[in-house]
């Protein structure tokens, strides 16, 4: 009785989702950073042998000798790391794994299965995501970088490698004409630098190139020679009192000097 209610710190964590983040759901095709998260948090509580148990014939033996050793508390990490799944987890794939009497290596391998099956057939779509990617569509440099990672990631996950190179080159030919000085300095490299630190230079021109967007608009706004905004500035100040009284002065010094030609005319 007292055996099967052992300590283990695996069994005190109530809130899974804080630990791993990113909740696997089959319309975003998140396995791959869902599966590294999940594996992280098992291997941490020394768990990864529930999901794939060793083959090694050593490790195997050990793994085998714990688990008869307390078998009760064994069946109790195991449901607990079952929980672990079903709570990262859509309800639509939970309803696509969900078993009676299920254990977690089982589940692990139906979630893997729907993932990682058909890898050619993934493979292709992802690969044509990856080739009509567009700057454009993402608001930041940070979001298009993780979007290309990602799709890097997932087709690694379909056997079909994307080079640190091939990265980079996609990246940086699919940038707007207003990073063609990063891009240039970027591609003359030789060899390419690594994707990770092309991200701060980027983010850096981004940075650049807005500061010099905002000056720009913010130039036209305040009436820079041209603008509308710098005539109707001209005619305000026409209509200043102090330019209106010179106006009339001058006008009065017109006129007298018309009345006199008159008078020496009239002679």
């Amino acid at each position: 009785m007292a055996d099967s209610h052992k300590f283990h710190p695996a069994l005190t964590i109530t809130n899974v989702k804080s630990l791993v983040p990113v909740t696997l759901d089959n319309e975003k095709s998140m396995y791959h950073s869902w599966a590294a998260l999940f594996t992280n948090l098992a291997r941490f509580h020394d768990l990864y042998d529930h999901l794939v148990p060793p083959t090694e014939e050593i490790a195997k033996v050990a793994y085998d000798k714990a688990k008869s050793a307390d078998l009760a508390l064994w069946k109790r990490l195991d449901v607990a790391v079952l929980q672990w799944i079903y709570g990262t987890i859509s309800s639509y794939l939970l309803h696509a794994i969900l078993k009676r009497d299920d254990t977690a290596e089982a589940a692990w391998k139906r979630l893997e299965a729907l993932f990682q099956d058909n890898k050619a057939s993934r493979a292709t779509h992802l690969e044509e995501d990856f080739t009509n990617a567009v700057f454009e569509d993402y608001n930041s440099t940070d979001t298009y970088c993780n979007y290309l990672q990602s799709l890097a990631d997932r087709l690694a996950d379909a056997d079909a490698l994307v080079s640190t190179s091939r990265l980079v080159l996609r990246l940086t030919g699919s940038l707007q004409e207003a990073f063609i000085g990063i891009v240039d300095f970027i591609q003359n490299q030789e060899p390419l630098p690594s994707f990770e630190s092309c991200r701060p230079r980027l983010k850096m021109a981004e940075r650049t190139i807005k500061s010099r967007t905002i000056k720009s608009r913010t130039a036209r706004e305040s009436g820079g020679p041209g603008t509308r905004t710098g005539a109707a500035m001209v005619a305000a100040s026409s209509d200043s009192p102090s330019s209106v009284s010179k106006r009339n002065n001058n006008n009065k010094g017109r006129n007298n000097k018309n009345k006199g030609k008159g008078k020496g005319s009239g002679q």
